[in-house]
């Protein structure tokens, strides 16, 4: 194989899992970050970065999962296990709104004491009040609420989008090969299951993102066949709207290790560029790499950088916290020679900061 080879082509057509692995572990940073630049400005010729604004809203953190990597998590009973109420779930929906917010992420662990009611309750509850997307739970949640209502998953899910469910964000992937799970989250759903509640997701018309945590255990091979099953899952159901790659940290975890470096980030940003070629957005995780990765991710192939994040909770309880207010974010994104631009869920621009 040679690397100028591949790297021209990749920005002409599809490469192949085996010439991704090639890129990743003999090109040069630089001429990755160029061919995925090239490519993202291709699909993106206005030259726009975009970001939102919502709100993480971890409604427990009572989880049965027990995932090696997560620092965020109580078993029941614990002295910091929580759930929140209705009522403050209301008052964080309501700041939220104060502040501009369209969303909200709501999320939290597998909690055996909540039941598909609970779901159902609580989003019928949101929409009834508040004029807001419910962006919300992650396929190994929706897994676990079929699982225990004696409901196939796409039936769960029509059921949850009769509640107000509007789409599903891609958490609980991490890597979607089986013999990582096995080591890192054993009790979690494994990898054909996450991609069948994406599909039945996607065939109800539930737009969908789809992320990836790289650092734990995982080889190079492994990432890529992570991106290949999301590959082949769009080319089936073009159901994802977006990818989001993003770094395990260590901080307070039963697995710890070391964390991925930048520079390793963000050639796996590229790289996820270069082969998602049916992807359309690619977002820079400033909130794991800090507020000048994040501006450097949109010359490695990103034309997103998330949200401002009102409130995160699993990430800060690894030890890792960075905060951004839209001015800043604005700043970043202008500073690195993009437009800015304020974005919904589903890339519909809101505002334009010329």
């Amino acid at each position: 194989m040679n690397v100028s080879i591949i790297i021209d082509k990749s920005i002409k057509e599809r490469i192949t899992p085996d010439e991704a692995v090639f890129l990743f572990k003999e090109a040069d940073l630089l001429e990755l970050a160029n061919a995925a630049d090239t490519l993202c400005k291709i699909k993106h010729p206005e030259g726009i970065a975009t970001f939102q604004i919502d709100r993480n809203i971890n409604y427990t953190n009572v989880c049965r999962n027990e995932c090696l990597f997560c620092a965020f998590y109580r078993p029941k009973g614990h002295p910091e296990a929580y759930v929140l109420t209705q009522d403050e779930i209301n008052k964080k929906i309501e700041e939220t709104i104060e502040l501009s917010g369209t969303q909200v992420m709501l999320q939290g662990g597998i909690n055996p004491d909540l039941k598909l009611d609970f779901y159902i309750n609580m989003f019928k509850e949101i929409k009834k009040n508040y004029n807001i997307r419910i962006h919300s739970l992650s396929p190994p949640e929706v897994a676990y609420l079929a699982e225990i209502s004696g409901l196939s998953i796409q039936d769960t899910l029509k059921e949850l989008i009769s509640a107000g469910l509007d789409s599903l964000p891609g958490g609980g992937a991490e890597i979607l090969v089986d013999h990582v799970r096995q080591r890192v989250s054993p009790k979690k759903i494994m990898s054909q299951q996450w991609l069948e509640v994406m599909e039945a997701g996607h065939s109800l018309g539930l737009k969908t993102t789809a992320t990836m945590m790289i650092g734990t255990v995982e080889s190079i091979e492994d990432r890529i066949e992570h991106l290949r099953k999301i590959r082949d899952l769009q080319d089936k159901t073009n159901g994802f709207i977006s990818f989001i790659p993003w770094t395990f940290q260590p901080g307070n975890t039963k697995l710890g290790g070391r964390s991925v470096s930048s520079f390793e980030y963000l050639k796996m940003l590229s790289i996820s560029r270069l082969f998602l070629d049916n992807f359309t957005n690619i977002q820079g995780s400033w909130v794991t790499q800090g507020k000048d990765i994040g501006q450097m991710c949109l010359h490695f192939g990103a034309n997103d950088l998330g949200s401002i994040m009102i409130e995160e909770n699993v990430v800060k309880a690894a030890g890792v916290s960075y905060k951004m207010t839209v001015d800043e974010m604005v700043d970043l994104i202008k500073n690195a020679g993009k437009i800015p631009a304020l974005r919904d869920t589903e890339f519909n621009i809101l505002n334009v900061f010329n």
